[in-house]
């Protein structure tokens, strides 16, 4: 028996398909069915992915079909209908229709009425899933290719159901065709796709009754079950035959086409390249080029011009040119592969010279890759909107618009959503989601987790909810939009895909995602956004406003000796890419001394050369405990020299592994590129081994002996786990060592910076303020007499704290009174509320957050006397200037202890430069013999202590092998690691405590570098209730009473959160 699918839902019918594409088309296809149909409801976002696996099993020569359409779902309460475009121009108008429905909307949703298929209908066939003889006689004046469905679901009616469509059928002459509906791959899958329907309704599976599906039916049946079933109707199964002969179209029949960029009159869009980067090359080397410029510059043109990709090139030249032709000028700067291109060095996109630095442009492009090149280029994260507008203006909504990102499960929200859908409360999910570290993981709930939260493994319930998260794992939640990639096309883009509208104003983006659009060789334009790009900005330009200088990237002062000196200390908090704890633990190992340590610095401390043994090996050699092992073939002893001579013999990038195959190996530039692909893929798709004897032999039989030819192949493959290119780590490096000097020099300059482009990097304001007060910074506190919305400048090493810090405070209030206060100055509370019209709320914030010092107002006494003002100032006093309030005797109001002071800074700007919370409870932790961080920095190596601080960072890196967790007290911070194993028995402490108490032992290395390696972690987070002033926190033994149900404003945490990374 011949059949195929009609109509199947994938996982892309968000919360109604219970099964991914690729498995609806292998499982419809190991069945034995001719072909299927994936038709998700109001979306082709599922289509692609289906397309792959097609193509997987042969395409159009495995014999099995697949047809790619839409279940079209009316607003107007017309039945559901199904849409497959017979042709590419109907693909075309079924985008165009879907577009149409999704920009009338918001996002996520898709309205659509039967009249807006009617003006789209030609080229597709239709499915009707029910009707009446009205909806199907205009369904079939529209197009000549209409079915309608008919379905064997078991549900008790089914012969009723049957003989009504047939009659139906007859009536319209429409003929019937026998489908399942499958909504999943297998029957199996119906207890997800319970949970997804209670999801998705907002109930439990206890209280959903007809909600959920009658019974596990809607699966892919075979043939010959489905035969069976529609025994009686064999016409119904022969018309599947008819709708797949009717439809030519496949996904391989787009055809994309990329703008062509305007270019003067008289040139072509390669013509128009060369003659630009021909130009800047000029400039650059006014003497004339040098011959390997020359010869790069002539192979990389070939290239681009056999590929037709000049207009891409000058797309991104374009879009940087306008960024920076911008008052100010947008900071930006390409990074990645891209800097492996001379032409994009010419161009001005990339800041790194791939000739001088002897980087591979087959990296970056190569004859043998069927993908088009890649160009990421970083704008300031707070101005990358106006280029994203500027690239809507220039291409047109029809023809511009950012790719889509796939928001999965992770599990924390499978977790809390399964278990609300198996009527569990919310305490108990709450529990169970508080044990996950971070927001994913690839595994499903294990037992242990169960347990550690208290419950009983054992229980069916919890059984069940374990098995239904594992299932629920990496399933699409929902469309979002990709950080920055721009899709671009000559004709419309609605007719390549569909357009939603982003829940951002003023942001489109399409149905598919990065995987998808390099399934169907689409060119991606990245537009990304890099937050300290943004404070490098900003600190060029208080440097200019102040007097200190006019500076830009390319005007830094270079190998400065003094920043390197400075980040040799592992004094690098705020700076980029060198500021997390491994990092930092690394830079006094590595003493860098030039930029290029800087480039190896960025790229070391990645799972890649960590998970392929190569940090150690280099450290050494660079420290001269060992020796530097360059070998050569004979008679070419010094080949080596070249690839691997900077990184001492030890391959650390991609280029290198590439080179290294090339020069020791023998490998063709085609067969590196393959080899750099298979390193970047090889955990998931596991080619690596396919290179293994063709280097490794290639090696040997070259002359190299066989052990180092093995040792450079486990090297090389590490970078499976992740390694930098070159190029990239250069760009990176480049502004590591900016803001670096920024920090060393400047540095009131750099954390006026770093506050004003919060949040970004790995700090808290908190941590950023004691460091500058740490390099002779004086901070001045939040006033409204100077504050500004934005921290200032009031010398070269005085920061004025911004009215930004208070937490709730709106930039509007901000400009409304410094316009105000720039008339004349604040009298008083009731002067300042009145001509700088600030409602209630903002006076009230001011006075809690110490804000009006100036006004000889403390804290205590300004929150009293905000609270007496009148809402709004009465018409004849405000005439007058006349303050509406009497004077009022000193209520005489006790004097606020420092500890309180300490917290309520903490509460209501989330730092404090009065104290640190720890100074209070001092006397209490060093009693229980629990030492400072000072201390612990200065004990002995071996040493077993007990410190205690407030948790600024949690960083799980890598594998998760080890956990890095740093503590903050008034002395200074502790840096903590905890291995896995210690982890997993107090996984609850760790990943919850905001006040940690750490007993470990004191590792030192020779360089300086202290580690607590730490054993127990104990939450002490109870102490900080006691921080409320009325006693010192020492003499409170006494656990705090409960905190009434209705809670003040100010009674919130004390610390902000940590900032944790996984």
């Amino acid at each position: 028996m011949i059949f195929a699918e009609p109509v199947a839902a994938t996982a892309y019918s968000f919360l109604r398909g219970a099964s991914h594409p690729a498995e609806m088309v292998a499982r419809a296809h190991a069945l034995g069915m001719a072909g299927i149909g994936i038709a998700d409801r109001n979306t082709v976002a599922g289509v692609v992915r289906a397309h792959v696996a097609w193509k997987d099993l042969g395409g159009p020569g495995c014999g099995f079909r697949l047809l790619t359409g839409a279940r079209l779902v009316f607003a107007d309460g017309t039945p559901d209908v199904v849409a497959y475009p017979v042709d590419r121009a109907g693909w075309g108008r079924l985008t165009r229709l879907l577009t149409l429905g999704n920009r009338r909307a918001e996002k996520g949703e898709c309205l659509l009425n039967l009249p807006d298929l009617l003006d789209h209908a030609e080229g597709l066939a239709l499915i009707a899933m029910d009707g009446s003889p009205d909806l199907l006689a205009s369904l079939k004046e529209a197009v000549p290719h209409l079915w309608l469905a008919a379905t064997m679901p078991r549900g008790g009616r089914d012969a009723r159901e049957l003989a009504r469509r047939r009659t139906l059928s007859a009536q319209a002459d429409v003929p019937l065709i026998a489908t399942n509906d499958a909504l999943y791959a297998g029957r199996e899958c119906r207890a997800l796709h319970d949970v997804m329907t209670c999801i998705r309704e907002g109930t439990n599976v206890q209280a959903a009754g007809r909600k959920l599906a009658a019974n596990g039916e809607r699966y892919l049946k075979p043939p010959a079950e489905m035969a069976r079933l529609f025994a009686r109707c064999p016409e119904a199964l022969a018309a599947g035959a008819d709708l797949f002969a009717a439809i030519a179209f496949t996904l391989d029949d787009l055809r994309y086409e990329y703008p062509h960029e305007p270019v003067p009159p008289g040139h072509t869009p390669q013509g128009w390249l060369e003659h630009l980067v021909d130009r800047n090359a000029r400039a650059h080397f006014p003497d004339g080029l040098p011959e390997a410029y020359a010869r790069t510059l002539e192979e990389e043109y070939r290239l681009i011009r056999e590929k037709r990709y000049a207009p891409y090139f000058l797309t991104v030249h374009d879009i940087v040119a306008h960024a920076r032709s911008l008052d100010p000028p947008i900071l930006c700067q390409g990074r990645g592969s891209a800097a492996n291109s001379l032409v994009c060095y010419f161009l001005g996109i990339t800041p790194i010279d791939p000739v001088e630095q002897k980087l591979l442009f087959t990296r970056f492009l190569s004859e043998a890759r069927n993908e088009p090149p890649d160009i990421d280029v970083d704008f300031e994260h707070e101005r990358r909107e106006e280029v994203m507008q500027y690239i809507y203006r220039r291409y047109g909504r029809e023809r511009a618009g950012i790719a889509a990102t796939v928001i999965h499960y992770r599990q924390r929200s499978a977790i809390r959503e399964v278990g609300k859908a198996l009527g569990m409360t919310d305490d108990v999910t709450a529990r169970l989601s508080g044990t996950i570290w971070g927001s994913w993981s690839k595994d499903e709930l294990p037992e242990q987790r169960l347990t550690e939260a208290g419950f009983d493994p054992a229980n069916p319930e919890l059984a069940r909810l374990r098995d239904l998260v594992g299932s629920l794992l990496e399933f699409p939640r929902h469309l979002s939009q990709h950080v920055g990639g721009f899709v671009l096309t000559e004709g419309r883009l609605d007719e390549l895909v569909p357009i939603h509208n982003a829940a951002m104003p003023d942001r489109t983006f399409i149905e598919w995602d990065k995987d998808d659009i390099d399934a169907l060789g689409l060119m991606k334009v990245d537009v990304l956004a890099l937050g300290m790009l943004t404070c490098i900005r900003k600190s060029f330009d208080l440097m200019r406003a102040h007097g200190l200088g006019d500076y830009s990237l390319a005007t830094v002062k270079r190998e400065d000796k003094a920043t390197y000196e400075m980040l040799q200390r592992a004094d690098s908090i705020g700076t980029f890419q060198v500021e997390s704890r491994a990092q930092m633990s690394m830079l006094p190992r590595m003493k860098p001394k030039e930029l290029y340590d800087l480039v190896i610095q960025v790229a070391i401390v990645r799972s890649g050369p960590i998970q392929g043994g190569m940090v150690h090996p280099y450290l050494r050699r660079r420290n001269g405990e060992e020796a530097v092992e360059l070998p050569g073939p004979p008679g070419s002893k010094h080949e080596l020299r070249e690839v691997l001579g900077r990184t001492l013999g030890v391959p650390l990038f991609q280029e290198q592994a590439m080179k290294l195959a090339i020069v020791a190996a023998g490998f063709t530039p085609t067969e590196a590129d393959g080899l750099r692909r298979a390193m970047a893929t090889f955990r998931r798709n596991g080619t690596m081994p396919e290179y293994q004897d063709k280097l490794i032999e290639g090696m040997v039989r070259r002359g190299y002996q066989r052990d180092f030819a093995e040792r450079c192949f486990e090297q090389i493959k590490g970078f499976g786990d992740y390694g930098f290119p070159e190029s990239h780590a250069q760009a990176f490096a480049w502004l590591a060592y900016v803001s670096s000097w920024l920090k060393c020099h400047y540095p009131a300059v750099f954390a006026c910076a770093l506050l004003n482009s919060q949040p970004m990097g790995f700090y808290a304001p908190s941590q950023l303020v004691q460091d500058a007060r740490a390099h002779g910074v004086d901070v001045r506190p939040i006033d409204v007499g100077t504050s500004q919305w934005n921290s200032t400048l009031e010398g070269e090493r005085v920061l004025r704290l911004g009215l930004r810090q208070i937490g709730g405070f709106r930039q509007e209030w901000a400009e409304a009174l410094e316009e105000a206060r720039g008339i004349r100055a604040f009298s008083d509370i009731q002067d300042l509320a009145a001509r700088a019209s600030l409602p209630s709320r903002a006076m009230a914030l001011l006075a809690d957050a110490d804000a009006l010092g100036s006004l000889g107002q403390g804290r205590r006494q300004a929150g009293w006397d905000v609270r007496r003002l009148p809402p709004k100032q009465l018409s004849l006093f405000a005439a007058m200037e006349a303050p509406e309030l009497g004077a009022e005797p000193d209520g005489a109001l006790p004097a606020m202890p420092l500890a309180e002071e300490v917290v309520a800074d903490y509460q209501t700007h989330r730092l404090s430069l009065k104290g640190h919370p720890m100074q209070f409870l001092r006397r209490r932790l060093a009693g229980e013999g629990v030492l400072s961080c000072a201390d612990v920095n200065a004990a002995k190596d071996g040493a077993r202590v007990r410190c205690a601080g407030v948790v600024l960072v949690r960083q799980r890196p890598g594998k998760g092998n080890a956990v890095f967790i740093t503590i903050e007290d008034e002395t200074g911070v502790v840096n903590a690691l905890l291995w896995a194993r210690d982890f997993e028995k107090q996984r609850r402490p760790v990943m919850a405590a905001r006040l940690a108490e750490i007993a470990g032992e004191v590792q030192r290395s020779k360089e300086g570098v202290v580690h607590l390696m730490a054993k127990r972690v104990t939450d002490r987070s109870a102490l900080l209730e006691r921080l409320d002033g009325t006693l010192p926190a020492d003499l409170k033994d006494e656990p705090p009473a409960a905190a009434p149900r209705s809670r003040h404003p100010r009674d919130v945490r004390i610390l902000p959160r940590s900032r944790d990374f996984h």
